[in-house]
């Protein structure tokens, strides 16, 4: 296992220095998954919320996120993102959302962080839009399915 980059020496916390690294273009893609009442994901789908389309500001939220993850988790470094994707999967026979995001960056330090953030943002946001209709919603899982670039290569999860 390696050793924890965030911690110097003496144990203390810091910001990795990564003016040394070489560029590279790097992806990370995360999901996130949300379990709601069969009535609350139809009433999205039909588009009978209330507060409009609910998907498309749970979209606009995913993004936004992923250009702040850098002012939201301490020690990511900000980055100049070239792409992030948010692909949002209704699944009516099992009652959920799957929120599926990817990040791109030509950079010297990966995304993980922002697909991650977007996901679990986009989730938030899902949750927040439709709270009033069902406060049983349950964000399930938010994990990172595969990262490329960089050091350490080719990642992907285990299903």
């Amino acid at each position: 296992m390696s050793e924890l980059t965030h911690l110097n020496e003496k144990g203390e916390a810091h910001m990795v220095d990564v003016g040394q690294k070489s560029e590279t273009e790097r992806e990370a893609r995360a999901e996130a998954i949300v379990r709601m009442l069969p009535e609350t994901l139809s009433m999205i789908i039909e588009g009978k919320h209330k507060k409009g389309d609910v998907f498309a500001v749970v979209r606009i939220a995913g993004i936004q996120a992923a250009k702040k993850c850098w002012d939201l988790i301490p020690l990511c470094h900000p980055l100049m993102l070239t792409s992030i994707k948010l692909m949002i999967e209704p699944n009516e026979a099992e009652s959920t959302v799957r929120i599926e995001t990817v990040c791109r960056v030509g950079g010297k330090t990966g995304v993980e962080m922002e697909a991650l953030t977007a996901a679990s943002v986009a989730a938030l946001t899902l949750y927040d839009m439709c709270k009033a209709v069902d406060k049983g919603m349950v964000i399930e899982q938010v994990r990172l399915l595969e990262k490329q670039g960089g050091k350490s290569g080719h990642w992907l999860a285990e299903d």
